[in-house]
């Protein structure tokens, strides 16, 4: 497994497995929901190599891991001996705006990746036909057309089956509702003239043309619909689990689905199908009211906030939105507002990396700014914009503007399609070809990189700023060799080599001392955060000011003691000065129970740095000098 050590180390970090109540993955993050998020080692996380940044938004935990994530994703599954869906998760209260949040991430993340590479697949073809490379009824055109359009007509099966897993319902009674809604010999049904009219003279009137036991059933067209078969599986997931309760155990197998299917089945074409249908319908003409209004604005508005909504997963929002709108309008102006704002970030990052004098931060612009072309900017802004706030401003700012041109000309998308570049023929009316809406798309997005290119050139970001107030520390900075790690115990110097465990003897979580302590105390060896505090206190992590990560860890083996015999003074997070008592621990109690007090202090970051050195001391005192990293 490629990325074996990532995801056990970030496995150990979001609590251990027994912590996760499940994981999914987007195209850059990983989507843990923990049972308890106050045990995961949130900063460790953020500074570990192969982590981009955490987020904690929605009701979920996520590990921003960048364009990598699937293979991440697979590694982590298995190492941590996770299913694709868990039945003791334990319920949280995160609020209603969490919670809908979440549940709509769960459905749709799944399906997204697939439904932009059908929707690119779609909007290629419909391309190539305006441009004349091929016809409407050769076979290239229709063989395209049915790849790229199979997933979307057919979305409800999809849907049911994530939306199965997201409401824990069985998840082939969620594909089986899905497909009966779109199951082709009923459109055959609305042939001829209807049996009577619901609702005539309103905005909802319905012909009626069959009836289920004398009910009327008003037949809809329900292919790339979203709304019903969300609120139809969560129905039956209700259904299902009564039908459990009451069913025995000897024929649950079958009888359970049989009795949910036919309770739903109908009742999703009578009642819950036509409902949201309308629902749909109402959200569709609510969403242009808004976008009617002003154009310009709400194009000012949705461009310059998408990056805020996608940091935040507020995007999730947005999405089924813009699937509905597809659905009842057959197209949707209000996703295709964020088009210009990938271009905008990257624009801004490609001119970081031409002006940064800092080797590190070109180093991972380059990425940033090839995943940004294809629309993936989440590397960019955790990696690069966001830290720095102003190159982020500047990007949003811009991707406003974007917005506001494509909200002038009146662009929209009529797919669901790719991202960044591949999102281009999304905007090919499959009507009337590149028509004034696709070209404005195109102006956007390269006005949008363009403008974002040259405000950040012409403009002094974190990297290159120096004011007569900084400049001297800056001079300082840079005559800063090493960094001095005073001794957080009193005690006897042994190396590293002597410590009777291996994972510290062979320096495989860093370089560093071991230390036989004369008194029960640690103390912080220096300024810093404590980053990490096991629940037993037998170890912490000291991230310094500095950036040096030091790893105490009292005793060996004596995390069986179950925090028996240790009193942290300080809790996780907290900040510490050199000197302070982090924790006591009863030595003598501790070496009757038969456990070693030895103490290896560790530089778990030591490939940082061009050399650990260890002092060459017998005996030390508190805040002594232990270890000098060389920088």
């Amino acid at each position: 497994m490629k990325y074996e050590q990532l995801a056990k180390d970030i496995i150990k970090n979001v609590g251990g497995k027994e912590n996760v109540n499940s994981l999914t993955h987007c195209v850059t993050r990983l989507r843990f929901k923990l049972k308890d998020e106050k045990k995961a080692n949130t900063e460790v996380l953020k500074n570990m190599d192969g982590v981009v940044t955490v987020m904690q938004s929605g009701g979920q935990y996520q590990v921003v891991i960048g364009n990598h994530v699937p293979d991440v994703y697979e590694d982590v599954m298995v190492i941590g001996g996770f299913s694709t869906a868990t039945s003791d998760e334990t319920e949280q209260k995160t609020g209603v705006l969490n919670s809908l949040i979440d549940t709509i991430s769960g459905i749709f993340a799944p399906a997204l990746g697939v439904l932009a590479a059908t929707g690119m697949i779609k909007g290629f073809n419909s391309l190539f036909l305006a441009l004349g490379w091929i016809l409407p009824n050769s076979g290239t055109y229709q063989l395209l057309n049915a790849i790229g359009d199979c997933f979307f007509y057919f979305f409800p099966i999809f849907l049911g089956y994530t939306a199965a897993k997201k409401f824990k319902l069985n998840h082939f009674v969620g594909m089986a509702i899905g497909a009966a809604l779109v199951y082709p010999a009923l459109s055959g049904l609305t042939a001829g003239e209807p049996l009577y009219t619901l609702f005539q003279g309103t905005i909802i009137e319905s012909p009626v043309y069959i009836t289920f036991l004398g009910i009327p059933v008003i037949l809809m067209n329900y292919g790339s619909s979203v709304i019903p078969i969300i609120l139809a599986t969560y129905v039956a997931s209700k259904v299902e689990k009564l039908f459990k309760k009451i069913i025995p155990d000897v024929v649950k197998a079958f009888l359970v689905p049989f009795c949910t299917l036919l309770v739903v089945g109908p009742l999703t074409f009578i009642v819950v199908g036509p409902v949201a249908t309308w629902a749909g319908q109402l959200l569709g003409a609510g969403t242009i009211a808004l976008y009617e209004f002003s154009p310009i604005i709400t194009g000012l508005v949705i461009g310059g906030f998408w990056q805020v909504f996608v940091i935040f997963g507020l995007h999730w929002g947005l999405i089924p939105l813009a699937i509905n709108n597809l659905v009842t309008l057959g197209y949707d102006p209000i996703l295709a507002l964020t088009f210009a704002a990938s271009f905008a970030q990257t624009g801004v990052v490609l001119a970081i990396m031409l002006k940064t004098k800092n080797k590190k931060l070109k180093s991972l612009s380059v990425p940033a700014v090839i995943s940004g072309i294809f629309g993936v900017t989440e590397p960019a802004i955790y990696g690069i914009t966001l830290p720095r706030k102003k190159p982020f401003i500047l990007s949003c700012i811009v991707a406003s503007i974007g917005g506001a041109i494509i909200g002038w000309a009146g662009s929209v998308m009529y797919i669901m399609g790719g991202l960044g570049i591949f999102g281009i023929p999304s905007y090919v009316n499959p009507k009337s070809g590149l028509d004034k809406g696709f070209y404005a798309a195109i102006t956007s997005f390269i006005i949008a990189f363009i403008l974002g290119f040259v405000v950040m050139y012409f403009s002094k970001f974190e990297d290159d700023e120096v004011t007569p107030e900084n400049k001297e520390e800056k001079k300082e900075e840079t005559l800063v060799k090493q960094e001095v790690i005073g001794s957080p115990l009193k005690g006897k110097v042994i190396a590293l080599s002597e410590v009777k465990d291996e994972a510290f003897s062979k320096g495989v979580l860093g370089k560093g001392i071991g230390i036989e302590p004369s008194e029960g105390k640690v103390v912080a060896p220096a300024d810093g955060v404590l980053t990490t505090l096991f629940p037993t206190g037998h170890a912490m992590g000291i991230t310094t000011d500095n950036g040096a990560e030091i790893l105490i860890h009292v005793g060996m083996d004596t995390v069986q003691l179950e925090g028996k015999y240790f009193t942290p003074k300080f809790k996780q997070g907290d900040r510490v000065k050199i000197g302070d008592v982090i924790l006591e621990f009863d030595k003598k109690a501790i070496e009757e129970e038969g456990y070693s007090v030895t103490t290896p202090v560790v530089i778990t970051n030591s490939d940082n740095y061009l050399d650990v050195i260890e002092t060459d001391k017998v005996n030390i005192n508190y805040k002594g000098e232990l270890l000098t990293v060389v920088i």
